[in-house]
């Protein structure tokens, strides 16, 4: 059985293979709670990526004509086998990433998991295989076929969620794939790739380069060989990679930055909402583009409402990520955590009121206080631009229309949250707000079985059920002659008479 531990050296996987990169050096992978190291990887170059397509193109042959019920067959057994070393696996993820192994242990690796088995089973559900007659004398054929060699991109906030979300989706359709994991967190990608191999799934069929993305990644953007680029960032690199990928025309799949607005109507039942602006606000540390960074609270509760929120943030237990009873870790990395110092140093500038926290905490890894910001105006940039913290903005609203028009007043559009007992306008809101996911009543639950994406800046293309498997999908219509005759009634409108 595999082993999995928590400090190793990983190589890559390319055509079945562990390799190091061709020019023979290595990165560091830091935990962020302490600032050991806790492995190493390759660093690749395009030089790598070139071989990793050479090898998902040559799989691709091989793993497009296998049934539907073969790759959904091996997508199960990955499935099962990954729950397995779940555990271990969950470590290494807190390890690489300062997550709360709580979160690793029963949301990333389980739910993860489950998105593979379930794309396993969408395997078999293909749509368009019916045919008919819509025009007389021909028959019609619709066909979903796989779009070819897909390079996914993945973040350093979810490495084995994003992983999960994307290798399945992929690789049931009938793709062959290179996974780029992020240069903070590789390690996971690289251990789920071996798993595939333990378990069947054919060389070269899945692939993991590591490397710096101003390297790797503009390898895979403008490789020719690459059909497709799925990448999950943020809205700046989003529209970078739009950009390097636009020569070869490649289909793209993404998944951005967020703003997400969590809005309390003076209906809404204040416990559950505090519950949920807390977990909402502070998962991961803040690193989430679904996070709830926008509280918006109508004004006959605002103050009770900010009362019990501070109250309830304070009590977050922000400490090793190791420890079942830690709720909170550090961010992500030395840089990560001067972004939200500079975003605390220009609200204080700007006369916004730090509510609670607001500052480094001291110590070895790169933690940050939870954060809860009052005062702020629509245009300050806390309110308009994604902070990727623990720092959450909380302001009042008097009416429904206000409230949709400052929802909606940002460039992102992901995700967002209603709270009311009013079942009416619970639908109605919901209905005006411009974004993919909307909540009410929680903040952040998701299913296999349902789709997730954004619009707006926050990109395009769909993450998880049926709608994800069918991005990764090309629809081919073929149209047959039933007559047999060598001239068809309708030739004379190109050549001779009718």
């Amino acid at each position: 059985m595999l082993r999995i531990e928590i400090e190793r050296d990983l190589k890559m996987i390319v055509g079945g293979e562990e390799v190091e990169a061709a020019g023979g050096q290595r990165m560091e992978v830091v935990n962020p709670a302490d600032e050991t190291v806790v492995g190493s990887v390759p660093k690749a170059g395009s030089e790598d990526v070139a071989r990793a397509v050479a090898a998902a193109r040559k799989a691709f042959k091989t793993w497009s004509r296998l049934s539907p019920g073969e790759r959904g067959t091996l997508l199960t057994r990955l499935a099962d086998r990954l729950d397995e070393y779940a555990r271990p696996l969950a470590e290494l993820e807190t390890a690489q990433t300062g997550k709360p192994i709580k979160l690793s242990a029963n949301s990333d690796v389980p739910f993860a998991n489950d998105n593979i088995r379930f794309m396993g089973a969408q395997a078999r559900v293909l749509e368009g295989s019916a045919a008919g007659e819509y025009v007389t004398g021909y028959t019609s054929i619709i066909r979903r076929e796989p779009v070819g060699v897909v390079g996914s991109i993945a973040p350093w906030n979810y490495p084995y969620l994003m992983a999960a979300w994307k290798i399945g989706p992929a690789l049931a359709a009938g793709n062959t794939v290179l996974l780029k994991p992020a240069s903070n967190t590789p390690l996971t990608s690289i251990e789920i790739a071996k798993v595939a191999l333990e378990v069947g799934i054919p060389e070269g069929v899945l692939n993991v380069v590591t490397g710096p993305g101003a390297e790797v990644g503009k390898a895979m953007t403008t490789h020719p060989d690459i059909n497709m680029i799925s990448l999950t960032g943020d809205t700046a690199t989003g529209a970078l990679i739009m950009a390097q990928a636009a020569p070869t025309v490649k289909r793209l799949h993404l998944e951005l930055g967020g703003k997400a607005p969590f809005i309390v109507f003076d209906d809404a039942d204040l416990e559950a909402a505090v519950q949920g602006a807390v977990v909402g606000g502070f998962v991961n540390t803040g690193q989430d583009c679904t996070a709830a960074t926008r509280v918006y609270v109508q004004r006959a509760r605002y103050p009770e409402f900010l009362e019990r929120f501070v109250e309830a943030t304070r009590a977050i237990r922000v400490g090793d990520p190791m420890l079942e009873t830690t709720d909170m870790g550090p961010l992500i990395s030395a840089a990560q955590r001067e972004r939200v110092v500079g975003f605390m140093e220009r609200s204080r500038a700007a006369g916004i009121q730090v509510a609670l926290g607001g500052h480094v905490i001291d110590g070895p890894g790169f933690y940050f206080q939870p954060t809860i910001l009052t005062g702020a105006r629509h245009e300050d940039e806390v309110v308009q631009r994604e902070i990727f913290g623990p720092a959450v903005v909380v302001m009042s609203f008097d009416t429904e229309e206000e409230i949709v028009e400052k929802a909606n007043g940002v460039e992102y559009g992901l995700a967002s949250s209603v709270w009311t007992t009013n079942v009416f306008r619970a639908l109605r809101v919901s209905k005006e707000l411009e974004f993919g996911e909307v909540w009410i009543n929680d903040h952040l639950p998701l299913a296999s079985e349902m789709p997730h994406g954004g619009v707006k800046k926050s990109g395009f293309g769909s993450d998880l059920s049926r709608y994800s498997f069918e991005e990764y999908t090309t629809v081919k219509h073929v149209m047959a002659d039933l007559t047999g005759g060598a001239r068809k009634g309708w030739h004379f409108t190109v050549y001779g008479d009718a």
